[in-house]
């Protein structure tokens, strides 16, 4: 059985995030750097796989193995990966937090009924809290299949029109018991991050873990909004939030002690005050 990654590939991290080992960014795209040998990484692989959005990471066999699929994939207690990213939402990750009052989804992954089934397992899901437009595309469908909440900021309304609860100016909302709303204008006007028990930061794509850094970044190459405005966000937010993981839409997670992260986003937010407009350029992201 040999792996591979097709030609559909669109460089969106994903895969690289999950078996960062056997599969590297070549050429402006994902390619297999060698071969798994153990079960651990054909397992990594599978995991690659069940994520990556254009289904793009395969084997000579044809067909992958349904009981190596992870998702829900756990990350930390109560905390999960939902994988099967959607091509209509940018291949962004999504995430589910199970709450004493209920499980949250933090954007969505592709739509599938059998899906919605797999991540209800975990308890009854009250809320799908979207950051922002773009990953927008299937959050009406699991709200309506969950019988949840679907969150959306005003600035971005229009990719959710028919939203239940609506964000609104910059005030933090609490929309659920420890859980609270940032609004985070700059990579799209109703960007929003949402931290849960001063523990778990979902940020979208307003900010990011980046493997080639080491530290938390901005997407200055691809803020579709004004880069100007997310430095005054951040400014304004950095200050006052308390988190351990960063959880991003697109980019690596972390998790470090909350006082480091309290520094780097600080350190972020300078950083990103001295940073101008430029044109969208996908190609130029640090991963």
């Amino acid at each position: 059985m040999t792996w591979f990654v097709d030609d559909r590939c669109t460089n969106c991290d994903v895969a690289r995030q999950f078996a960062p080992d056997l599969i590297a960014e070549v050429d402006g795209r994902s390619q297999l750097i060698r071969q798994p040998s153990t079960d651990d990484e054909r397992r990594a692989l599978h995991t690659a796989a069940y994520a990556c959005h254009t289904r793009s990471i395969r084997h000579t066999s044809d067909r992958l193995d349904p009981d190596l699929d992870p998702f829900p994939l756990p990350l930390d207690e109560g905390l999960f990966h939902c994988g099967h990213n959607s091509p209509r939402t940018a291949a962004a990750n999504s995430y589910l937090l199970r709450r004493p009052t209920g499980t949250l989804m933090i954007d969505t992954p592709r739509w599938s009924a059998a899906l919605a089934d797999r991540y209800e397992a975990f308890g009854p899901v009250t809320d799908v809290l979207l950051t922002h437009r773009d990953h927008a595309a299937h959050g009406r469908q699991y709200a309506d299949r969950f019988g949840a909440r679907l969150w959306i900021h005003e600035g971005d309304l229009d990719a959710a029109p028919d939203a239940d609860q609506i964000l609104r100016g910059l005030a933090p909302v609490e929309v659920a018991p420890g859980v609270v709303a940032h609004p985070l204008p700059g990579h799209t006007l109703g960007s929003v991050l949402y931290i849960a028990d001063d523990r778990y930061c979902f940020t979208g794509d307003s900010f990011y873990w980046s493997r080639t850094t080491a530290d938390l970044e901005v997407a200055e190459n691809v803020t579709w909004y004004d880069i100007r405005e997310l430095a005054a966000s951040l400014a304004r937010t950095a200050p006052t939030v308390r988190f351990e993981w960063v959880l991003p839409g697109h980019g690596d997670r972390k998790r470090l002690p909350s006082n480091d992260m309290a520094s780097r986003l600080q350190r972020l937010a300078a950083r990103t005050a001295a940073l101008e407009p430029r044109p969208i350029d996908f190609t130029a992201m640090r991963w």
